[in-house]
């Protein structure tokens, strides 16, 4: 995404409600709330299941999950832990399945299958069953998060990617809050049917993820050249802008361009990046419930209070997504992102008072939550060519998520109540984050003068889009 004064002018203009191609027919604003309410709502509900379903383990926990099946040491974290490693080597073969076999077939038949594995976990009797159990969750849920941020991509013109994977991303916030309050409610249902409280939270969840996949055989679309909710003049303005948008790079797959993902060192700075906001992140989502409980709460209460700390989570999410592509510009709200989440940590490090702890936490998801969205439509704009892009997110999440692994074993039950090493390693990640975001905008910036530089000398316009189709985000058409 830009970060120059002329790529702001430029995404200003892609993002003003002036019409555009097609000009006397076609609202850019209408097309684009029509993407909105057909694509948005329904992701962003699938990705609320996803992220439901992969931490809701912290609450069973909180409802004597460890007591009930005699898990000792670290065989709680490691069972956090072993969902991970699945669910990153799996994210670049799905990402390309998903291309090969359209996405309103291969994101419901995955969903099915992972709801029928959380299904199975309300029965699991022993840490050997429960830690199969989330190896096969890793595995099945791997292809819905790098997928559906890919197929954003693919339905969205760069200026206009920002807010919509922020909303999609505030799924995980709405999650948690979600999370807590079903947690509170279902625990109650102990005993019901032979079956513990935390039993109850995997079936009931794992129920409502199989009922929503087979709805998604119905409401899923492809991508714009099939949109039938758009009319003739609107998707060919919509294929037409995101053409522009990316330079009129290929579409189709070719082994070459997986290289190109291997080999573009920018790919690996953007992993970096969402490694380090991702770890705290997901340290949040798996032990929020146990760190409230560590600042003195009860159990009951601990699964309450985890609701204020997503909810403001949420709104910051949306508002970071709205505003970054209003300014055009990705690099300043993830660098001010980790600063908020950096601080929120050194609240809960430096305190031994329950109530701003608590403050700490809010404090925390504010900064956690807006920097992932904010780096996965960075690198998501920022890499030319639908096969390259998905390599690239899909490669970005994967190694996000061996963060969520490592951020597994940093609460360990010997540093409560106040879990020092923790939130100490979570500080870290977030200051290697912002100094990561700022070398991002230094690097894209010399970039974008190098390839305007290079317009200039060759004298290189749109009419040239041939020629560099094959190029990726090496096009010195792309920006």
């Amino acid at each position: 995404m830009p970060e120059s004064p002329i790529e702001e002018k430029k995404f200003a203009e892609l993002a003003s409600p002036q019409l555009s191609y097609a000009s006397s027919v076609v609202d850019r604003r209408r097309v684009l709330r029509k993407l909105d309410r057909h694509l948005l709502p329904f992701v962003s509900v699938l990705y609320l299941l996803s992220f439901l379903d992969r931490t809701n383990i912290g609450n069973a926990k909180v409802a004597g999950l460890t007591t009930d099946l005699h898990l000792t040491g670290l065989q709680y974290n490691l069972c956090s832990a072993i969902f991970f490693l699945p669910y990153t080597f799996f994210e670049v073969p799905s990402n390309m399945a998903m291309k090969l076999l359209r996405p309103s077939r291969w994101i419901p038949c995955i969903m099915v299958c992972w709801g029928i594995v959380m299904l199975s976990m309300a029965f699991v009797k022993s840490f050997s069953g429960l830690i199969a159990a989330r190896i096969f969750l890793g595995f099945t849920e791997s292809g819905l998060f790098p997928g559906v941020t890919f197929y954003l991509c693919m339905w969205y013109p760069r200026a206009a990617q920002a807010q919509r994977v922020s909303i999609f991303l505030s799924a995980a916030t709405v999650a948690g809050a979600f999370g807590g309050i079903l947690a509170f409610g279902i625990e109650r249902m102990k005993g019901i049917g032979g079956l513990a409280g935390w039993s109850w939270i995997f079936l009931l969840e794992g129920l409502l993820t199989v009922v929503v996949s087979g709805l998604s055989f119905f409401f899923m679309h492809d991508d714009p050249e099939t949109a039938t909710f758009l009319t003739p003049e609107e998707r060919e303005w919509l294929i037409n802008t995101i053409k522009e948008d990316t330079a009129g790079l290929a579409k189709t797959f070719q082994w070459k361009f997986i290289a190109q993902a291997l080999r573009d060192r920018h790919t690996y700075l953007y992993m970096l990046l969402y490694l380090f906001t991702a770890m705290p992140a997901y340290s949040f989502a798996l032990f929020l419930p146990t760190i409230i409980t560590g600042l003195g709460y009860s159990a009951a209460h601990a699964q309450l209070l985890t609701i204020p700390p997503y909810v403001a989570g949420c709104i910051l999410t949306v508002a970071y997504g709205v505003l970054s592509d209003r300014w055009g510009m990705r690099g300043p709200f993830v660098l001010v992102s980790a600063v908020t989440g950096l601080v929120g940590y050194v609240i809960l490090f430096a305190t031994s008072k329950a109530v701003v702890g608590y403050i700490g936490t809010i404090i925390a998801s504010c900064g956690l939550f807006p920097a992932a969205a904010c780096v996965l439509a960075w690198t998501g704009g920022n890499v030319g060519g639908d096969i390259k892009r998905g390599v690239v997110i899909a490669m970005t999440i994967g190694l996000g998520n061996l963060g969520g692994f490592a951020s597994s074993f940093i609460y360990r039950a010997q540093d409560s109540p106040r879990y020092h090493p923790g939130h100490a390693t979570n500080i870290s990640c977030l200051a290697v984050a912002a100094v990561l975001s700022a070398i991002g905008m230094l690097e894209l910036h010399r970039l974008n003068r190098q390839k305007q530089l290079l317009r200039d000398k060759e004298g290189i316009t749109s009419e040239r889009m041939a020629e560099f189709r094959e190029m990726g985000d090496s096009s010195p058409l792309y920006k």
